[in-house]
């Protein structure tokens, strides 16, 4: 195909995607999605449309900055990245113009800024250093082994059997069965070596020759090969000033002890006839692992096993310097309190305690300097085990943006592994989530074995259950996949419309399920996603403790984080020396409840509200509704009895209320008793309910640690008590591609 001709083909295909984002049409909305894969695909198979792709992506965006529409910045900018992620042959002129592009939107609000931020640290590498992104991504997704680059990454794919179908599960599993297969170490290491040196050389390298050479290969020369490149490389971007020259001297020694001094001469002088297309190198697809979910427990046992796996019999170095506890699934987590009597006085230790160390050991030497008999108490700074997404006072804005706690927490330990923690199903599984995380948080003010060495990250996309016809049920269970796609238009674009396309894709036929092995539809999208999904929006958790009538039955505490739906029972509250009478038109609808909540408003001023009403029925959503302004709150809806007098006589009717509160204290008046739904899940229902509290969930970790800073003055003690008395809430991120976008 003439080299017009391929432009005029990418165009077409770039001017589809940018229709998709303008689209309301149902009938254009329905292949959203399929065109930035089919894109993509193209460039895959051949690898030498990878410029003029990037060129064309480049216009688009050049002519988006001069004509300021902005919503198609961060699409084709994370199109353009994914690109010259696996391309090779792209010029030093292409990278230049793309971070000077960068450089420019760090003017622009937030979320561009924040995205183009993140694109220009890693477009500054890559044009000093050709392939770097590709090589550490492969790196750290199949997790090579690199003392240069010692980063891993998992992505754990979580489905509740009970929401997800059989066939859905099925469709996932061999997809992900069969990329992992095609993908082995072996082939990683062959596909990292061979990147490295097309990417450095461009067309002196015969990449066919290369190629050959690398398949017969035993391991261990390939291993050789392996950590000669990357510590090469790695050297050569550690550097402040990495030239390109420089790396480029290199790389060609390794390609000359490759293919020995004729076979490397041999392509700088033109020996052989250079293939019409440089042969494709794929990206190997990250590294799943898929799980039925099953108990709460089971994402930090999960997580724990990627940190710690079974044949490992000891703890790395910066886990035993730190003595931290809890990090085997199988120990118990509890701690036991001691009483120490021991006062410090080495005289006052009784005979026989300990055995004296052998002479000339090492332990003679330290003994004089350990205390005997104490226990070691830790204190670890006050905002350790907070997330860093947390600036300033609690505000109603919904927060977005990447967090910047993803470095060191501790001095010498390093964040060197990253979860990627997907989740598929509706907002039933998101409730389950939020269950899971809160569980995951409470369990780090006991242990602190995961956060300083694991960034946890989480996805989600949306699957839910196909009704025919479509029912109002189906869209209500998919609220927060609604409303991530209002926020950002390009998950709206990428994952929300992966919905239908799983269902009818787990439908197909087993006879066609072959062809899915070498285009993996699912695999791919999901691969996207958890690779440019880097910017999260925060979650309010919401608990709610609950009174049953039973007054020998404790209370019982939960969370939510989608929707509490409150219904009226029918039977009454026991009560002694109850007479049954006749109940009135009135009485016959709904229940008689007390209403006590603070307003939510944006000045921070407590104004609390007290009102009772007869209502045939409460919901709190946490989300806003369509074309609303987002804010951090509840968003109550009640169902309250009207009366209403005419000639004809009195009439009763419901009229939906809403007001926004931050948190609500409900109690039925009239021996009513309520029935609690959370999240939408009947497996989550609290039956013979008087009276509940909702209020913003706290962070498990800021009551944790209160230590006593004696050194301050009284004001600033004041200071300190009075932060400490407001719990900061426990916020949930889900990852986007963009944030939110205004």
């Amino acid at each position: 195909m003439e080299s017009s001709d391929v432009e005029l083909d990418l165009q077409r295909s770039v001017q589809a995607v940018l229709r998709e984002l303008r689209a309301q049409a149902p009938a254009l909305r329905s292949l959203q999605g399929m065109w930035r894969w089919s894109l993509h695909k193209k460039v895959e198979r051949d690898p030498g449309k990878s410029p003029a792709l990037v060129r064309i992506l480049l216009r688009e965006l050049e002519k988006a900055e001069r004509e300021d529409t902005r919503h198609v910045f961060i699409p084709l900018l994370h199109t353009l990245m994914y690109v010259l992620t696996k391309a090779t042959g792209i010029t030093e002129e292409l990278y230049q113009r793309t971070y000077a592009f960068c450089m420019r939107l760090l003017t622009l609000p937030a979320p561009y800024c924040t995205v183009a931020l993140d694109c220009a640290i890693r477009l500054k590498t890559e044009t000093a250093v050709p392939g770097t992104l590709y090589r550490r991504l492969v790196i750290a997704e199949q997790n090579l082994p690199s003392e240069l680059y010692p980063y891993q990454e998992r992505v754990l794919l979580f489905v509740d059997p009970e929401l997800v179908s059989p066939s859905v599960c099925s469709a996932l599993l061999l997809e992900i069965e069969a990329a992992q297969t095609q993908h082995t170490p072996e082939a990683c290491m062959r596909h990292v070596v061979s990147h490295a040196l097309q990417a450095a050389l461009g067309g002196a390298c015969q990449a066919e020759a290369l190629q050959r050479k690398l398949q017969a290969s035993p391991r261990r020369a390939l291993e050789r090969y392996f950590r000669t490149v990357v510590t090469a490389v790695e050297q050569m971007a550690s550097e402040p000033s990495a030239s390109r020259k420089g790396h480029l001297e290199r790389l060609e020694e390794i390609y000359c002890t490759l293919l020995g001094p004729t076979g490397a001469a041999r392509g700088r002088c033109g020996g052989d006839p250079l293939p019409p297309r440089p042969p494709s190198i794929p990206l190997p697809s990250p590294h799943i692992t898929f799980h039925l979910w099953t108990d709460e427990e089971q994402l930090w046992k999960e997580l724990v096993l990627f940190l710690h796996p079974p044949p490992q019999l000891r703890l790395s170095a910066d886990l035993e310097a730190l003595d931290l506890q809890g990090l085997l699934p199988q120990q118990e987590l509890a701690r036991v309190s001691v009483l120490s009597t021991d006062s410090s006085i080495e005289r006052d230790l009784p005979s026989g305690v300990e055995e004296p160390p052998a002479p000339g050991s090492p332990e003679t030497e330290r003994s004089g300097l350990q205390r005997k008999g104490g226990v070691k108490k830790r204190v670890w700074p006050p905002d350790i085990l907070m997330p860093a997404h947390w600036d300033g006072p609690p505000g109603l804005h919904r927060r977005t943006g990447r967090p910047s706690g993803d470095g060191e927490l501790l001095p010498g330990v390093s964040r060197l592994h990253t979860a990627r923690v997907l989740v598929l199903g509706d907002d039933r599984m998101l409730g389950r989530l939020a269950q899971a995380y809160r569980s995951l948080r409470r369990r780090e003010t006991q242990t602190f074995c995961l956060t300083p060495r694991l960034s946890l990250q989480l996805y989600y996309i949306p699957v839910l259950t196909p009704e025919k016809p479509a029912s109002r049920r189906h869209s209500e269970l998919g609220e927060l996949a609604a409303f991530l796609g209002r926020a950002d238009p390009w998950y709206e674009s990428t994952i929300n419309t992966l919905c239908p396309a799983i269902q009818k894709l787990a439908e197909m036929p087993p006879a066609l399920h072959t062809a899915r092995a070498v285009d993996p539809f699912l695999l791919d999208v999901i691969t996207y996603y958890v690779r440019m999904g880097t910017q999260p929006v925060y979650f309010q958790v919401y608990t709610v403790k609950i009174f049953f009538s039973d007054r020998s039955q404790d209370s019982a505490e939960d969370i939510f984080l989608t929707e509490l739906k409150v219904k009226i029972q029918d039977s009454r509250l026991p009560k002694d020396g109850f007479s049954p009478r006749r109940r009135g038109p009135a009485e016959a609808l709904g229940a008689e409840l007390s209403l006590c909540y603070r307003k939510a408003l944006l000045s921070h001023r407590t104004q609390e509200v007290t009102v009772s009403l007869r209502a045939t029925g409460l919901v709190l959503k946490t989300l806003p509704a369509a074309g609303t302004e987002d804010h951090l709150c509840l968003n109550v809806h009640v169902a309250e009895v009207v009366q209403s007098s005419s000639l004809a006589g009195r009439s009763f009717s419901t009229v939906t209320n809403t007001f926004r509160t931050a948190d609500i204290r409900i109690q039925s008046q009239d021996q009513r008793l309520l029935t609690l739904l959370l999240d939408k899940d009947h497996r989550r229902t609290f039956r013979d309910v008087v009276r509940f509290e909702v209020a913003p969930c706290p962070e498990p970790c800021s009551g944790a640690q209160k230590p006593k800073a004696l050194w301050l003055s009284s004001d600033q003690q004041k200071e300190m008590e009075r932060t400490e008395a407001t719990p900061r809430p426990l916020l949930m991120p889900i990852n986007t591609f963009s944030g939110i976008v205004q």
